[in-house]
């Protein structure tokens, strides 16, 4: 089995890329939207995530933007924040390999996967990429985001240059979605997956 990571800064268009290997038939392990989901309401990580940051949970599970507010600028209290949720996500990352031992190729969608040194885990890395002013017009469209936001976002994550220095393969996706189709296409055929797993 071929054990792929997708990465890459805010914006940059990985969830989109990940659909495009979803649809070749590769099995996607969404670490995101994992968080979300043990985040959210009847969540396993809501009671924890409340009793160490009061005032963030509510009928809908945990308020991300409030949340993020209290720890984005303060190193110590994303740290605690980061080891109540990792250890949740494992469980549900280890169950997704029991699921799928059988496949040619899983794809681990994990966005901030250099800047916690996880890059080792994987047999392959893509990193999706896109020009500085195409990521921050896509952002900034984002309901609730802010240029200080944005700052402080990108201030915690690996310069997009040293990530595509590291990858195994780059897909640009400042074109169209058939340009990035064809990318796609390019890197299963180079990993012997075909277009249909």
């Amino acid at each position: 089995m071929i054990r792929i990571a997708l990465t890459g800064s805010i914006g940059m268009g990985k969830s989109t890329v990940a659909r495009m290997f979803e649809s070749a038939g590769i099995p996607v392990f969404d670490a995101d939207a994992v968080v979300r989901q043990l985040q959210g309401p009847g969540g396993e990580l809501v009671e924890a995530i409340e009793m160490h940051f009061p005032g963030t949970a509510g009928p809908d599970g945990i308020d991300r933007d409030a949340l993020s507010k209290q720890v984005l600028s303060n190193p110590e209290d994303l740290a605690r924040l980061e080891a109540i949720v990792h250890p949740g996500v494992h469980r549900v990352r280890a169950k997704f390999l029991l699921d799928n031992q059988d496949r040619p190729a899983l794809l681990f969608e994990i966005p901030l996967l250099y800047e916690t040194g996880g890059g080792e885990a994987f047999d392959q890395v893509i990193v999706v990429s896109a020009p500085a002013e195409v990521q921050r017009e896509r952002v900034l469209a984002r309901p609730g985001m802010t240029d200080e936001k944005l700052h402080t976002l990108l201030a915690r994550q690996m310069p997009d240059q040293e990530k595509r220095e590291r990858a195994d393969f780059v897909v640009d996706t400042s074109g169209d979605l058939s340009t990035t189709e064809n990318q796609v296409r390019h890197i299963l055929t180079c990993l012997g997956l075909g277009s249909g797993g």
